[in-house]
C-alpha cells in the first residue's frame, strides 16, 4: 500500500482529458434543416471537453493542471494560450504533437437543448503516459463512464497519496446503466450522476432510493435533477441535503455540469456544510448559463460578487430577491476576503489576448 505524503500538495485540482476548440451557436429561429441556413443571433468560441471543468475551477480560486494533448494548429495555439495564459492553468503536464491538429466541436443550442458535430483524433501520447508520474493534488475529477478512465491508474495513485477522487459517468447512449461502473466507484470520495443515470445505474425508481444506494458506495452522493434543483448525502459528515437551482434566463446550458462539479470540488476542499456547497454550486451553474460559450461563460468570483450586490439591491422591490439573499447570506462572509479578476466571455471570433483586462 503506497504511505500518502505529508508535504502540501502543489494543486488542488488534477484534471485529464481532450480539449476540444468550441464553436457554440444559440439563438435559433428554428432548428436546422437539410438544404436550408439558419442565422443564428448568437455565436461564441472556447476551449471546450476538459478545459470546461479546468477553466470552472481556476476562476474559483482552485490552483487547477490538466493534462492533455495539444495540436501545432492555429487552434491549439490559441487554446494554449488562453488556458495558460489568460486563466492560469497549469498545462506541465499536457503535451504538444508536432503535425497534428485540434480536435473542433460544434454546439447548437435550440429548443432547451444541444446537439454536437465534431471532429478529432486520438493523440500519439495516452494520458497514463503524460501522468506516469502525477503531482500531488488535494482532488481529482474524473468520468468513469469513459472506459479507457477506468483503465487507467494515475487517479488511484493520486487517491492513495491523498487526493479525494469526485468522479461523474457522463449519458450512456444505449440506457444499460453497466453495473461496472458503480464497482468503479471503489476509492471514490464522491459521485455526480443526474437523476435519470443515478437510477438507471442503481436500478431504483426514485432520486431517494438512487441516493440511498449511491451513499453505500461513495462518502458523498450527489444527484442533479435539472429544474427540480439538486439533492446528496454526505456520509462522511452525516448530512442530507436538498436545494432549489436559482432562477435565471437560459442563454446556453454548455458546461453547466462542469461548473456545478466545480464548485463542489471548492466547497468541499474548504469544508463547507453540505447545504452551503449545494447552495453554491447551484448558483454558478446557473450564472453559466446566463452566458455564451461553455468555459469562458463559467463565472468568477467577480460574476458571484455581482449576482448578490444585485439581490441585495433588489430586495427593496422584490419578495424573489429577498428569498434569495436570505438562502445566500453565507456570501457575505466570503466575498470580501476574495480577489475577483475580471474574466474574457466567449466571442463571435477567436479574439486578441489583448482584448481582455
Amino acid at each position: 500500500m503506497t504511505t500518502p505524503s505529508t508535504d502540501e500538495p502543489e494543486l488542488d485540482l488534477l484534471l485529464a482529458g481532450t480539449v476540444f476548440f468550441d464553436v457554440v451557436f444559440t439563438g435559433f429561429p428554428h432548428p436546422p434543416r437539410p438544404g436550408t441556413e439558419v442565422w443564428t443571433d448568437g455565436m461564441g468560441t472556447a476551449p471546450g471537453g476538459i478545459a470546461n471543468l479546468a477553466v470552472a475551477a481556476a476562476r474559483l480560486g482552485l490552483r487547477t493542471a490538466v493534462a492533455s494533448g495539444f495540436g501545432d494548429d492555429l487552434y491549439a495555439d490559441w487554446l494554449w494560450s488562453v488556458l495558460r495564459d489568460q486563466e492560469r492553468i497549469d498545462l506541465s503536464y499536457s503535451q504538444r504533437h508536432h503535425g497534428e491538429h485540434t480536435p473542433v466541436t460544434v454546439a447548437l443550442n435550440y429548443d432547451d437543448d444541444r446537439a454536437f458535430v465534431t471532429h478529432g483524433h486520438p493523440w500519439p501520447t495516452s494520458v497514463a503516459e503524460m501522468l506516469a508520474d502525477p503531482p500531488r493534488t488535494r482532488a481529482v475529477l474524473v468520468d468513469i463512464g469513459d472506459e479507457s478512465v477506468r483503465r487507467d491508474d494515475w487517479w488511484r495513485r493520486c487517491a492513495a497519496d491523498g487526493a479525494l477522487v469526485f468522479a461523474s459517468a457522463g449519458w450512456d447512449s444505449e440506457e444499460q446503466w453497466d453495473a461496472r461502473i458503480l464497482d468503479a466507484l471503489e476509492g471514490c470520495h464522491a459521485f455526480i450522476p443526474n437523476a435519470v443515470e443515478a437510477m438507471g445505474y442503481t436500478r431504483t425508481d426514485s432520486v431517494d432510493a438512487a441516493l440511498e444506494a449511491l451513499s453505500q458506495r461513495v462518502p458523498l452522493a450527489i444527484v442533479t435533477c435539472g429544474r427540480e434543483g439538486v439533492s446528496a448525502i454526505d456520509r462522511s459528515t452525516g448530512e442530507r441535503a436538498s436545494v432549489p437551482v436559482v432562477p435565471v434566463p437560459v442563454i446556453d446550458t454548455t458546461g453547466a455540469g462542469d461548473v456545478f462539479a466545480a464548485a463542489i470540488v471548492l466547497g468541499t476542499l474548504s469544508g463547507w456544510t453540505l447545504e452551503r456547497r449545494l447552495e453554491f454550486a447551484a448558483l454558478c451553474s446557473a450564472l453559466t448559463i446566463t452566458q455564451v460559450g461553455g468555459s469562458l461563460a463559467a463565472p468568477g468570483w467577480g460574476d458571484v460578487a455581482d449576482w448578490w450586490r444585485g439581490q441585495v439591491a433588489a430586495t427593496v422591490d422584490h419578495d424573489d430577491a429577498r428569498d434569495l439573499v436570505a438562502r445566500y447570506a453565507f456570501l457575505a462572509s466570503h466575498l470580501p476576503s476574495i480577489d475577483t479578476p475580471r474574466v474574457r466571455r466567449a466571442e463571435a471570433t477567436i479574439a486578441r489576448f489583448s482584448d481582455a483586462s
